[in-house]
């Protein structure tokens, strides 16, 4: 009986112990860079600059290129059509024959 009770307590303790760990917050902020509080934060590295730097040039690049290359993607690929030249048919209004619209 008493080692049952000792055996009862240990595992107890034990499972009260691992609660306690998986409650404690091990680092600060993890995983979202670098905490900083009233003064700037660290500068970025060179490489990460560069890389910065590279992606966006290739980025304006591409846009650049596509809109001198293919300008019927902003422009449309059809020519403007004069909203003045459709007829009422076109349009959906009725001719003035029909007589007055009901409300």
């Amino acid at each position: 009986m008493l080692t049952r009770t000792l055996l009862t307590r240990a595992i107890l303790l034990r499972r009260l112990q691992n609660a306690g760990d998986s409650l404690k917050q091990t680092k600060r902020n993890a995983g979202h860079g670098v905490w900083t509080y009233r003064v700037p934060p660290p500068m970025p590295s060179k490489k990460s600059i560069r890389l910065a730097q590279g992606l966006g040039g290739l980025c304006w690049w591409w846009i650049l290129y596509h809109i001198a290359t293919e300008p019927e993607h902003i422009t449309g690929e059809w020519p403007y059509i004069d909203p003045s030249t459709w007829t009422d048919e076109e349009l959906g209004i009725p001719p003035d024959s029909a007589g007055c619209i009901k409300h």
